[in-house]
């Protein structure tokens, strides 16, 4: 746990207590699954000061509601949540910890949905682009499903030509979770996910316990808090895949977008979208994002078909340890929205929608109709020693952090407005 680093406070003790519970193999129900543990819901990142004897009660700024989204073939129920500061306004569903929308000001105060989706749960049972949904047990690509963990080769599922991709046939974002309302607190509450993945399950060693937490706090920050424990060593790389356009859902390109990515390198990929195992400056090239670009500036000197950025950054070591850094800011300049994202994770995959195509099973979006900013480790790792770890351990506690924080352009932030 980052208690300190993040400056928010978390309960160890619970957590641990449920780190210890007997493990549940084969578990189809809710009532099976391990149990959920007391609140680890990350407080805000710049909390108003309650005191220490306030009441525990005292009524949440952030509204949450639920309601029936629709129904697996099987008949089991998806719930969808509704959190509301006020300001904005995040949907939420326990198939595939899914976000459904976001729904931000703009400039003028007028509200859009930023987050590509489907209207109905049909869109998301179909094998879609992963909107909004949790990803895992794996983000991204391993080259030909193959791994090699304490000697052992694993066989994961292909799924994306050679290669395996956001967890298989049948990731996380194609499973029903188990939900929970978190304890609220006056200017922050949330909503925690569980779900547990047997051993063998899409070919991972280890049944894995995972949670996600999402918190909405007054701030206008939307945190997420990926925890995860298994009973045998294995590997995890979990992320959200949420694609936006702050323009507002299926309102033109991204092209004109405005982006910062605090990142000095980034993994060059084969063909295939694998990375080739080296960490290459940026500087000089179209993934320089430095300093401000349009996405749409440099993005014809990107070779290869569909075109378009689909590439991990190398995230720059914070300043001081104790922050969580800044690892993106997109801008449209239209609307004066603007997103920032801070992650504990060590890599950023930015891609640029380049495989959005008009059709249904894509929501209907053209291509660059929205882009993903998905904080993580890096691709390929357990076949790349030296790149971050994947791997954990009976022993070990897997706990990242991703936010989500939304403004606007105020008067002496002007962007520039073309490519």
């Amino acid at each position: 746990m980052r208690c300190s680093r993040f400056s928010r406070a978390v309960c160890l003790v619970p957590f641990v207590a449920w780190l210890l519970l007997p493990w549940v193999a084969g578990c189809d129900s809710d009532e099976d699954a391990i149990t959920i543990p007391p609140s680890t819901a990350n407080q805000p990142l710049r909390p108003d000061h309650v005191s220490d004897d306030e009441d525990s009660s005292v009524q949440s700024k952030i509204q949450i509601t639920s309601s029936l989204f629709g129904k697996l073939p099987d008949g089991r129920e998806v719930k969808k949540f509704t959190l509301s500061n006020g300001t904005i306004e995040v949907e939420i569903m326990e198939f595939g910890a899914t976000i459904l929308s976001i729904k931000a000001p703009d400039k003028n105060g007028k509200l859009a949905n930023v987050m590509l989706g489907f209207p109905a749960l049909e869109g998301y049972l179909a094998r879609h682009p992963y909107f909004g949904a949790t990803i895992g047990r794996y983000a991204n690509r391993i080259a030909h499903g193959k791994f090699t963990l304490q000697g052992k080769t694993y066989q994961l599922a292909t799924n994306n030509g050679p290669h395996h991709l956001h967890g298989g046939e049948k990731g996380f974002d194609h499973v029903l979770w188990a939900s929970r309302l978190e304890p609220a607190e006056e200017n922050h509450a949330g909503i925690s996910f569980t779900y547990t993945s047997e051993h063998g399950e899409e070919g991972y060693p280890g049944t894995l316990s995972a949670m996600v937490i999402y918190t909405l706090n007054t701030n206008n920050e939307l945190s997420m808090q990926f925890v995860a424990q298994t009973d045998k060593t294995t590997i995890v790389n979990m992320t959200n895949h949420a694609y936006f356009n702050l323009a507002g859902a299926g309102n033109g390109t991204i092209l004109n977008h405005q982006l910062t990515i605090h990142a000095d390198r980034y993994l060059p990929v084969d063909d295939t979208l694998i990375p080739t195992g080296k960490l290459a400056p940026v500087e000089g090239t179209p993934f320089d994002f430095r300093t401000s670009h349009a996405i749409g500036e440099r993005i014809s000197q990107l070779a290869g078909e569909p075109g378009g950025y689909d590439h991990c950054f190398v995230l720059n070591a914070p300043e001081n340890a104790e922050d969580l850094p800044l690892a993106a800011r997109l801008v449209d300049p239209k609307s004066g929205r603007v997103l920032e994202i801070l992650t504990s994770q060590p890599g950023l995959q930015f891609y640029s929608g380049n495989f959005l195509d008009e059709k249904p099973v894509n929501g209907g979006f053209a291509k660059h109709g929205g882009l993903c900013l998905e904080a993580q480790h890096f691709p390929d790792s357990p076949n790349h020693k030296e790149f971050p770890s994947v791997v954990l351990g009976p022993r070990g506690n897997y706990d990242e952090l991703i936010v989500y924080r939304f403004s606007v352009i105020g008067d002496n932030q002007e962007e520039k407005t073309e490519p």
